[in-house]
């Protein structure tokens, strides 16, 4: 695996040697490339942390279903605070941007 990346970034190399005058690319271009990357990793890894958000609640809930009412509540809060996270993420590519 080690040896799959270090050939990936040699084999890079050469591209990030040249010039962002022959080559086409603009930095304005690479911004917008970058503003989506991150927005993407961003908005997965909310996904991934409002599912394992409402796994545990669902879990939660099936173990106690007496303290349903307050389990909900909390995973509504949880899960505002993570949506949260994406939408600061979108402000701060429309701020920088």
């Amino acid at each position: 695996m080690k040896f799959l990346a270090l050939s990936a970034l040699l084999a890079a190399s050469p591209v990030f040697a040249q010039g962002t005058a022959t080559s086409g690319v603009s930095a304005g271009e690479l911004k917008f490339v970058g503003a989506a990357v991150g927005m993407a990793i961003a908005s997965g890894l909310c996904g991934l942390g409002q599912g394992k958000a409402a796994a545990a609640a669902a879990e939660a809930v099936a173990r106690n279903p007496g303290a349903a009412a307050t389990i909900q509540t909390l995973m509504v809060l949880g899960l505002a605070f993570i949506e949260s996270l994406a939408i600061f993420t979108l402000l701060i590519i429309f701020v920088k941007g």
